[in-house]
């Protein structure tokens, strides 16, 4: 018998054609899809459907279908809040994935918040979960955590004299904040600051005067989107001869191919698992998910696996496993097993929550990577 997908079983649910017997769980999900964070959301919503897919043509979750309800909030705030009201409202989902960034993540949070659903959101600022909202929790590593990993980095290479250059979108600004919190933690002093709009083309300007600051040993680029590599590519147009940083903003291979694979020569930045599945050790429990993830996401779409859809691999990987330790697919037995997550491994880490924690991960989750001849390498 030719399995169904989630929407032809829908369809013909409608039409009478499927005994509606068949029982459901609706998860919703808003995703920036299309618009200027389409990098992060393309994958994850390609994600989301493969594996509700592959979740139903496995027997569903505690022998019920998922029914996926997805809309493409383009990356706006006003529209992921919209979606947001109509999931619960109107569709009347148990749970919701999404927010590709902080922006639309923390429009959805007083929806959900309100109604009582649970949430995990797929975006990185660290005001997402903390302080903690009995209804939110989020899959990736924090940018205060990201700044922790990169200062480790640059205390083990004697560095104590960096700029910065950070974008003001709401990721950038809210890690721009976050590593000024922490700096001083590793001995390191800012001495050149630096700052580009989400829509500037040239940061020579701003490079120039990190350049001229006196005494500097690195640069750090807290941001994501296209500009992290419009200063990846400015920073070897005026051969500065420092060791540069990204974040874990743009750990993708797209943000190679925009930089350009000679201006990304060695660049670091903290990233996960799956952008080094090769090269981990057969030990590693993170290397059977991450490669499994990888080979049906390469399989079924024809592109590289990145660390955004990793993101949504693993919020469905947490909402199906709370689901499934719930035994019911009540919003508060949902939250309730999603904060009780204990050893669940994913492509980002290994998740541990509790009732002060809704993210579950630490800074072991992280990798130090370093682009070399175009691809990425783990720093020892």
């Amino acid at each position: 018998m030719k399995l169904l997908s989630t929407t032809a079983l829908s369809g013909l649910m409608a039409l009478g054609l499927v005994s509606t017997a068949f029982a459901e769980i609706k998860i919703g999900a808003s995703v920036s899809e299309t618009g200027p964070a389409a990098f992060l959301g393309d994958p994850q919503t390609k994600t989301l459907k493969m594996m509700v897919d592959d979740i139903n043509a496995k027997g569903g979750v505690n022998g019920e279908q998922i029914v996926l309800v997805i809309y493409d909030d383009g990356g706006d705030p006003n529209k992921a809040r919209t979606f947001a009201t109509r999931l619960v409202e109107d569709d009347e989902v148990v749970a919701i994935i999404g927010g590709s960034t902080t922006g639309a993540t923390m429009a959805i949070i007083p929806v959900v918040e309100d109604a009582g659903i649970p949430f995990i959101s797929l975006a990185g600022a660290i005001n997402i979960i903390d302080p903690v909202k009995p209804f939110t929790f989020k899959t990736p590593h924090t940018d205060r955590m990201a700044c922790q990993k990169i200062f480790e980095d640059m205390e083990a290479r004697e560095i104590t004299k960096i700029g910065m250059i950070s974008g003001t979108d709401g990721f950038g600004a809210s890690m721009q904040a976050q590593c000024k919190s922490v700096v001083g933690d590793y001995g390191i002093e800012v001495v050149a600051d630096e700052t580009y709009g989400p829509q500037d083309a040239d940061m020579t300007p701003q490079l120039t005067n990190i350049k001229g600051a006196a005494g500097i040993q690195a640069v750090l680029n807290p941001g994501f989107g296209q500009g992290p590599s419009i200063v990846t590519r400015n920073f070897a147009q005026l051969a500065i001869d420092l060791p540069l940083y990204q974040s874990h903003g743009v750990a993708s291979d797209g943000f190679i191919e925009l930089a350009g694979a000679a201006a990304a020569e060695g660049v670091r930045l903290p990233g996960t698992a799956l952008l080094v599945t090769d090269l981990l050790a057969d030990s590693d429990p993170q290397k059977a998910v991450a490669t499994a993830y990888k080979t049906m996401f390469e399989a079924q779409t024809r592109t590289s696996v990145g660390t955004f859809g990793g993101y949504a691999h693993d919020a469905m990987l947490l909402m199906v496993d709370a689901i499934t330790r719930a035994g019911s697919a009540d919003s508060v037995a949902i939250r309730d097993a999603l904060e009780a997550t204990s050893g669940l491994v994913g492509t980002t880490g290994t998740y541990t929550m509790s009732p002060t924690d809704h993210l579950g991960l630490d800074l072991s989750a992280f990798r130090m990577l370093e682009i070399k001849a175009g691809a990425w390498t783990l720093v020892e």
